[in-house]
C-alpha cells in the first residue's frame, strides 16, 4: 500500500563544469510505491472551530501498475541538461538503433553519442570520453574491445563516471564480460526465456525490482527482456532485478565514488518498449550513473 512523505525538491549542484542539475524526487516514490495525493479537507464544528483533516488519493498508475507521469521518475525532465551518454553500440540487429532509450534520455537532457558496431580507436575513445559524464556498453557475440579500449574505460570509471554493461543471452555478453571483469570482477551467463512482467523483491522473494534504491523510483512491475543472461554472484555487486525465474538480470556496483550497472537483458531496450517500465528504468539509470553525490552536493529543500 502507498504511504504518504512529504515531496522534496533536491537541489543537486555539479562541479567540474557539470553545471547545476536540479531533480525532483518523492520519497515515497523513491521506495517503489506511488505517492499519494495530499488534499487538505476543513471542517467548522458548531462553536466555528476548525479542524483540518487530510484525504489521501492513490498516485494514477499505467496499465502495468506503475506511477503514471514523468514527474514520478528520479530526476526532473531537463535536469541534466548539457550531459553526454557515450555509447559503445556493438549489437545492431534487429532494427536496434538505440532511438527510444535516446529519446527517454532526452526528457532528462541527455544527449547520446554513439560508435556504431565498432569501437573507435583507444586514443580517440580517451578523447571523447572527455566531454561524456557517464559511458553505455552495449556487447555483440564477439570480443571488440582491446586490453588498451578496457584500459581507457577502468581510467572513466575510475575517475567516478557511471558505466553501464548491457549484455544478452549467451553469447551476446563477449564485451560486457571482459568490461565487467575488468572494472569489478563481474560476469554473466547462460540463456534463459524471459518475456514477462515481474513486480516487487519484497520479504525475502527472489522475483522482480528490489525495493528501496533511488534505480527503482516509481517502479513496481518492470519487464525484464525477452531471453536473458543470468549475473553471476560477486560481494561487489548488489542485485536490482529478478527474473520470473529467480535468476538475477541486473545488478549494481556503488562503492568508492563509483558507479556502474551490469545488466543481461538489452532486449528491453527495443523490444516491447512499452511494456512495464521501460522507459523510466533506463531515465532512472542515467540519473543514478551521474554520481551527483561525487561531483557536487545535494541540498533537500521540502516544498
Amino acid at each position: 500500500m502507498s504511504r504518504h512523505l512529504s515531496p522534496l525538491v533536491i537541489a543537486l549542484t555539479l562541479a567540474g563544469g557539470f553545471g547545476t542539475a536540479f531533480a525532483q524526487y518523492n520519497e515515497s516514490a523513491a521506495q517503489n510505491a506511488p505517492a499519494p495525493a495530499r488534499q487538505e479537507v476543513k471542517t467548522v464544528d458548531a462553536d466555528g472551530r476548525v479542524t483540518k483533516t487530510y484525504v489521501y488519493k492513490p498516485a494514477p498508475t499505467d496499465r502495468y501498475g506503475n506511477a503514471a507521469g514523468n514527474k514520478y521518475d528520479l530526476a526532473v525532465d531537463g535536469a541534466f541538461k548539457g550531459q553526454t551518454v557515450a555509447v559503445l553500440h556493438f549489437y545492431t540487429w534487429e532494427n536496434f538503433d538505440f532511438s527510444l532509450p535516446k529519446a527517454a534520455l532526452a526528457e532528462k537532457g541527455f544527449s547520446v553519442y554513439r560508435w556504431i558496431g565498432a569501437p573507435p580507436t583507444p586514443k580517440e575513445l580517451r578523447e571523447k570520453l572527455k566531454m561524456a559524464s557517464q559511458l553505455w556498453i552495449i556487447s555483440s557475440e564477439q570480443r571488440l574491445l582491446t586490453p588498451e579500449h578496457l584500459k581507457v574505460i577502468k581510467e572513466f570509471f575510475d575517475s567516478g563516471k557511471g558505466v553501464y554493461i548491457w549484455g544478452d543471452n549467451e553469447p551476446f555478453y563477449a564485451d560486457a564480460n571482459a568490461v565487467a571483469e575488468t572494472l569489478f570482477g563481474g560476469k554473466m551467463l547462460g540463456n534463459l526465456p524471459g518475456d514477462q512482467v515481474v513486480g516487487m523483491a519484497s520479504h525475502g522473494k527472489k522475483t522482480g525490482v528490489v525495493i528501496g534504491h533511488l534505480l527503482t523510483t516509481g517502479l513496481e512491475f518492470i519487464y525484464e527482456g525477452i531471453t536473458i543472461a543470468t549475473i553471476q554472484p560477486n560481494q561487489m555487486l548488489k542485485p536490482l532485478i529478478y527474473g520470473h525465474e529467480g535468476n538475477l538480470v541486473a545488478a549494481y556496483y556503488d562503492a568508492n565514488g563509483k558507479r556502474a550497472i551490469l545488466d543481461g537483458g538489452f532486449t528491453r531496450m527495443y523490444i516491447k518498449w512499452d511494456t512495464a517500465g521501460t522507459s523510466r528504468y533506463i531515465k532512472n539509470s542515467a540519473a543514478w550513473l551521474q554520481n551527483v553525490e561525487r561531483f557536487g552536493s545535494a541540498v533537500y529543500v521540502k516544498k
